[in-house]
């Protein structure tokens, strides 16, 4: 892996290390590429108080602190400045006109509220509800049909626990989108640090025999998460098993900018 897109700071108030020591540790791992990708906040309403993403007042700190270190270690490592988006019909327009006022290299989607985090149901709880199902992969749809997505991180976070016939019947429409708009579908390694309900092998058969593109994600939450996949137990497996294969995990990056004035 020369890459991973997937990387956190301590502003979404459940990642430890500084963004030095992330990127210490990547070029210690062999990275040529670094981006960092928190939480981004959300214009909630000011009642609303989420504790699993930065607050929009962080935005300036969070961006000028990474442009000084993109430029410390210009020579060392590639830094890239991005967020992984929570995609909601409801904040995403406001969201992005604040995001597009500071230098913003990508941006990967991560659902894991549907329809959002005010109103909807956190899908990482197991659910036998058709309904919560259908609900996740409408909202995802939805989000990568917007064009900004580099890629779509976690995409079988949903912990549905009902019957594989209709997981897949659901499933699909996420493989199928992801291969008609080429978004890389990701395989969290975070999931194999804790015993998380993903990488979810039905998924990734279906996307596999679907002909889906994919690509790795250390989710790095904590610097000891940012390292290769032969040091991340149960991932070389997992890669074996169902024939996937990142090669150097480079990507091509959606420029969000330029995909939102198409939008617009």
């Amino acid at each position: 892996m020369l890459a991973n897109y997937h990387t956190h700071t301590p502003r979404c108030n459940h990642a430890k290390g500084s963004e030095r020591e992330f990127i210490e540790k990547a070029i210690k791992e062999g990275f040529k590429v670094l981006g960092f990708s928190d939480h981004s906040p959300q214009p909630f309403e000011a009642e609303f108080y989420s504790w699993i993403r930065m607050r929009m007042s962080e935005l300036t700190d969070y961006t000028e602190t990474l442009v000084k270190l993109r430029e410390e270690y210009k020579n060392d490592i590639q830094i890239l400045i991005g967020y992984e988006v929570e995609y909601s019909r409801k904040y995403f327009a406001a969201l992005m006109e604040e995001l597009r006022k500071f230098p913003l290299d990508y941006l990967i989607q991560g659902q894991h509220f549907a329809p959002n985090e005010v109103e909807g149901i956190y899908v990482g709880e197991k659910t036998d509800k058709e309904e919560n199902l259908i609900c996740y992969v409408d909202t995802t749809v939805e989000g990568m049909e917007t064009g900004l997505f580099t890629y779509l991180a976690h995409p079988d976070l949903v912990n549905y626990t009902g019957p594989d016939e209709i997981f897949c019947k659901h499933m699909k429409r996420i493989i199928e989108k992801s291969i008609e708009l080429d978004i890389p579908l990701e395989v969290n390694m975070y999931g194999f640090s804790d015993g998380r309900n993903y990488p979810c092998d039905r998924f990734f058969r279906l996307a596999k025999d679907m002909g889906a593109k994919f690509v790795l994600g250390c989710d790095a939450h904590q610097t000891l998460l940012l390292r290769q996949q032969e040091n991340t137990p149960g991932l070389s497996a997992f890669l074996e098993k169902y024939g996937i294969d990142t090669g150097d995990n480079i990507v091509e990056i959606k420029d969000p900018h330029a995909a939102w004035k198409q939008v617009k």
